[in-house]
């Protein structure tokens, strides 16, 4: 689904495009139609396209439909010595948290179609394969 495409896409056909399994992939793209993210279309001519133009839609939008960030706002061990200020790993761990909220939020998808994507990593030959093949097989 490109952005500047308005025609629908049906599910085996995104699934063949991503190379992403057709079982996750229904799923996920019933997560982004309840999120009014994409749109789903019956019948003939029909499958899903983007509720709203690319540009505006951020990677943010997508992961929060679909399996949210979730920052640390209290222990998650549920420490009493921390009830009242976080331990400073977990402290560190929602810093992290917080930077990729960022990066997500400050992309838009449309940002992320400009590229031409790369292989997929089950295609992508692997860097000195002999030498990865011969130390996994010690």
């Amino acid at each position: 689904m490109a952005p500047d495409e308005t025609s629908a896409k049906t599910a085996q056909e995104i699934a063949k495009d991503s190379q992403v399994p057709l079982d996750y992939l229904s799923k996920v793209l019933k997560s982004l139609v309840r999120a009014g993210i994409v749109k789903a279309q019956r019948g003939r001519g029909g499958g899903f396209c983007l509720a709203s133009p690319a540009a505006a839609m951020t990677v943010l939008d997508v992961v929060n439909a679909v399996d949210p960030i979730r920052r640390i706002r209290s222990c998650p061990l549920k420490l009493q010595a921390h009830a009242t200020r976080m331990c400073p790993l977990h402290r560190k761990l929602d810093h992290a948290l917080s930077l990729v909220e960022d990066a997500f939020a400050s992309s838009s998808i449309a940002s992320l179609c400009e590229e031409q994507p790369p292989a997929p990593l089950c295609a992508a030959p692997l860097p000195n394969e002999d030498r990865y093949v011969a130390i996994t097989t010690l």
